[in-house]
Order: structure tokens, then C-alpha cells, then sequence
């Protein structure tokens, strides 16, 4: 295999015939490219022999499962990957349009090792991307990658023979069934369900309708253009948008879903957008009274209620922060034997006996429903009130060039680290710890803390702040951080502020 080039001109013989990577595509757990700015499809086929030649060389059953998201271009970026895996030697079980959980969800209903999905998840149109794994329900994280950007990129993909093709029907109504069970609400839920015209209109009302719940259809039409907004529950546009419907609707709350499905986000009966951590704090709730002494992990953007919360000690609850990052955190949950995993981006990893451990926005839907069943006196606000009171940002997320973010995230941390050594506080309130497993979590000496991170997805740092004292304090901490920010002239202006 001829190594792939970093550019070459659009609209040339040699875009049609050669492939093209741009190598920062490779990010720390998934594979995301502008296309076909930064890769074209002999890329995308370079990619597949890539995946398939790694997937070989592990000593891995040379099967997977493939599938691809609701935009106008995916089914041509799968084509080309699974030219690439079939040139690997690999037998390929197409399971068509889908959402990534329903990939997953294939590996384990086909009894297959190795998934490939092909999305650009919640990011708008123009970009693709590939989520895959081979140790289920695991995928790739940064070794992974790392080993197949090197096998890629230096042209190592290896041909061989016996690949083969086959489209599997049958596996969205499949995955449903596995969905729903035998589970029928016994209480009345009216629920907004918003799909922002994603992939997961072609699922999420249908599930509803099956466990009982009566539907309030927020743009639920499949349109691979995205008319309204880009379907993202972590995106204030698309939580004011279902929370205006909740109002207008008098529905009992609203599931907000991103473009490929594998998140979920949650607004109440008020029209109260609650984050996704919180979410996972009423979840671990209900969940350690029916499996006490539960381990959940929460990544490091979410809540400090996860260890302070008194219910939760109650119950037992063990509480691990980790690394943000779908491949990072069930990884983590695995490791534990723990329950359930919570980001604040709104994946939540869901183990057994609850579900398999990879990140469903439906299996969420499923068991928030369940929630609200076990609990027919109380309405989501009533459960989110019952939190002890904390004051967060939004996730926020600074331009800063992929090549030049994990430089300056290093510098940055060690400001903060140094101001922690040399004593100095942060908004007024002395520094108890940083913890520094990913990025710099800045913790003071009452529990509130800010964050630092570079995002694995995107050219941004991601930044947030909670206080478990006021709002006013929550401010403060970000103006704090903010101001070591800006000494790194390379980073740029905020998607979104408080």
C-alpha cells in the first residue's frame, strides 16, 4: 500500500486516484475529517485496509459489522471503507443507515468482534467521521489509534484474500425489541422528543410509542440538512429549543438525542435544562437503591455531587472521575465492574445487568422512562430540586488550532499546578487539589472547581466551572481560569459564555 498524501487538489486525476489523509483526522478516540477537504475516498479505503490489516494482525476474527448515519454523503464514505476492509481479507456484515448504538448494538446480536460506524456524530455537515472497535463493547481509544494512524499513514495496510460482503437486515427492529422488552409504562408520560432531523428520528418515536409513552414530536422528519439546528443536546440552540416546547406543550419533560444517537439530553416539566452530570446524579440515585454499593464513573467535566451527594453515600455509591471521552469511559466502567458511566456531554454507559456498557441515548430514554415510572409521585423538576444545589457553566469551548492545543493545554496546566504549589488561590478560595489525569481540574477547598481540557474532537479547549456556593463564585472561578487562558495568545474566542 503506497502511503497516503496530505493534500491533493480537488477537482484533479490524482483526487480521484490517490489517497488523501490529513493525519490530525486521528484524534485520541475517534476518527473525524472535513470531507473531502481532509480526506477523500481512496482515503477512506486506505482507512479500511488500515482497520482490517490491524484487525488481522491482533489475531482477531476477521468479521465486522458496518453501518452509517442519516447524511446525504455517509453512504458513500462506507462504501469506501468497506472496499478497504474487504481488500483486508475481512467478511463484512452491512447493517445499513443506523444509529452508533445500533452498531454496537450488532456486535453483540450478529456475534461479531469488531464494529465500524460511520458518522460525524454531532458535528454539522461536511464533516465524516469513523467510530470502530474490535473488543466489545470497547472502542478504539488512544493505543488503538495511535497503532492504526501508524499503519495508515506509513502505508502499511496489508491485502488479503477471502474478504467477502453481506447486508444483514432486520437489525433496527432487533435492536427495539431489545430496547423496549417487555417494559410498558404504568404511569402517563407526555414527553418531548427531539431529534433535530438526525438519525434518531427514525428511532427514538417509535420507542416511546412502545413502552407507553405519549410522543410531543419536536422535529422528528428525517432531513440530512439539518433545517432547524445541528442535532447536539449538549448545544444550548437545541435545549432552549425543546425546553420552548415544553412550555408550549405542558409535557411532562423532553430526550433530546445528537445526530448519531449514542447521547441524550434531558429538560424538565419547567423548562429547566438540566445537564447531563445532573441527569446522571438522579439516575445513580434510583439506580444505588435497587444496586447498592454501585462504583459509577463520571468524567472529569461533570459535578462534584457524584462524591459529596449525601443520598448517594447513603447508598454506598463509590465514586471514580475520569478521563471525558466515549473510548475513555467504557473503558473505565469495564475496568471497575462498575454500574454506570456519566459524561457530562451527555454519553452515559450503561453496564450489566442495566445494559452492555457502550453509550445508547435510547437505552438512557428507556431507563429514564423507568426512573419516572418507580417514582409516579414525582416529576423531573421534583427530582432535580432534590439535588443538593450546585451553579455550572455550560461546556465551553475556546478555538485552538488541533496542532497546537495539547502544547499550549501543557503550558496552561502547569500555571495552575504552579499556582497551587506556591500557595495562591483561585476566585478568593484557597486551592485543595488539581487533578491533572485529563487536562487540569482546579478543585478549592469547598468542593467547587474549573476545568481545563483540550477536546478530542474539535480544534477547541474545553472549559467549565461549578460552585457548589453561588453564582457568583461560579464566575469568578471562570474569570480565574479565563485569565490563565489568555496568557496563550494561540487560543481564540468562545463558542459559547456564561
Amino acid at each position: 500500500m503506497t502511503s497516503p498524501l496530505p493534500t491533493v487538489t480537488p477537482n484533479t486525476w490524482e483526487f480521484l486516484r490517490d489517497a488523501m489523509i490529513v493525519p490530525t483526522g486521528f484524534r485520541e478516540y475517534d476518527a473525524r475529517w472535513k470531507y473531502p477537504d481532509q480526506i477523500n475516498l481512496p482515503g477512506i479505503t486506505a482507512l479500511g485496509l488500515g482497520l482490517g490489516t490491524q484487525i488481522r494482525a491482533r489475531g482477531i476474527a476477521p468479521v465486522i459489522a458496518v453501518g452509517n448515519d442519516y447524511r446525504d454523503y455517509s453512504l458513500s464514505i462506507k462504501n469506501a471503507l468497506i472496499l478497504g476492509l474487504m481488500q483486508a481479507g475481512i467478511t463484512v456484515k452491512d447493517i445499513g443507515p443506523c444509529l452508533s448504538p445500533m452498531a454496537y448494538f450488532a456486535q453483540f446480536h450478529l456475534d461479531v468482534p469488531a464494529v465500524a460506524m460511520v458518522t460525524a456524530s454531532h458535528n454539522p455537515n461536511g464533516w465524516t467521521g469513523v467510530k470502530m472497535g474490535f473488543e466489545r463493547p470497547l472502542t478504539h481509544g488512544p493505543d488503538e489509534m495511535a497503532e492504526l494512524k501508524g499503519i495508515v499513514l506509513e502505508g502499511r495496510g496489508q491485502p488479503h484474500p477471502g474478504g467477502s460482503y453481506e447486508f444483514v437486515p432486520g437489525v433496527r427492529e432487533a435492536y427495539l425489541d431489545d430496547l423496549a422488552g417487555d417494559f410498558k409504562m404504568t404511569r402517563k408520560l407526555r414527553v418531548v422528543c427531539a431529534t433535530g432531523n438526525g438519525t434518531a428520528s427514525a428511532f427514538a418515536p417509535e420507542l416511546f410509542e412502545r413502552i407507553g409513552v405519549e410522543v410531543i414530536p419536536s422535529h422528528n422528519t428525517l432531513d440530512y440538512t439539518f433545517p432547524h439546528y445541528n442535532p447536539n443536546p449538549e448545544a444550548m440552540e437545541m435545549l432552549h429549543d425543546m425546553a420552548d416546547t415544553v412550555r408550549a406543550t405542558g409535557a411532562d419533560f423532553a430526550l433530546g438525542f445528537d445526530g448519531d444517537g449514542d447521547r441524550c439530553g434531558v429538560v424538565d416539566d419547567e423548562g429547566e435544562e438540566i445537564f447531563a452530570d445532573k441527569v446522571g446524579v438522579i439516575m445513580a440515585r434510583d439506580l444505588s437503591k435497587i444496586y447498592p454499593n454501585s462504583t459509577f464513573v463520571a468524567d472529569v467535566k461533570s459535578t462534584g455531587l457524584f462524591a459529596s451527594d449525601p443520598e448517594l453515600i447513603r447508598n454506598g455509591v463509590t465514586a471514580d472521575y475520569w478521563k471525558t471521552g466515549h473510548s475513555h469511559m467504557k473503558r473505565r466502567v469495564k475496568e471497575l465492574g462498575a454500574l454506570a458511566g456519566f459524561e457530562k456531554s451527555g454519553h452515559y454507559f450503561l453496564a450489566e445487568p442495566v445494559g452492555r456498557g457502550y453509550d445508547c441515548g435510547m437505552r438512557v430514554a428507556v431507563e429514564i422512562c423507568k426512573l419516572m415510572d418507580r417514582n409516579p409521585d414525582m416529576s423531573m423538576s421534583d427530582l432535580r430540586r432534590a439535588l443538593p444545589m450546585t451553579y455550572a457553566t455550560p461546556t465551553m469551548s475556546p478555538y485552538c488550532a488541533d496542532t497546537e492545543k495539547y502544547a499550549v493545554l501543557e503550558r496552561i496546566v502547569a500555571r495552575l499546578v504552579a499556582k497551587h504549589e506556591a500557595g495562591d488561590t483561585l476566585a478568593g478560595r484557597p486551592i485543595k487539589e488539581v487533578v491533572t489525569v485529563n487536562g487540569a481540574r482546579v478543585i478549592l477547598d469547598n468542593g467547587s472547581w474549573g476545568l481545563v481540557r483540550a477536546s478530542s474532537n474539535t480544534p477547541n479547549l474545553v472549559v467549565v466551572c461549578e460552585s457548589s456556593d453561588s453564582e457568583a463564585e461560579m464566575r469568578a472561578i471562570f474569570a480565574d481560569i479565563n485569565a490563565v487562558i489568555r496568557t496563550e495568545p494561540e487560543v481564540g474566542d468562545y463558542d459559547q459564555t456564561i
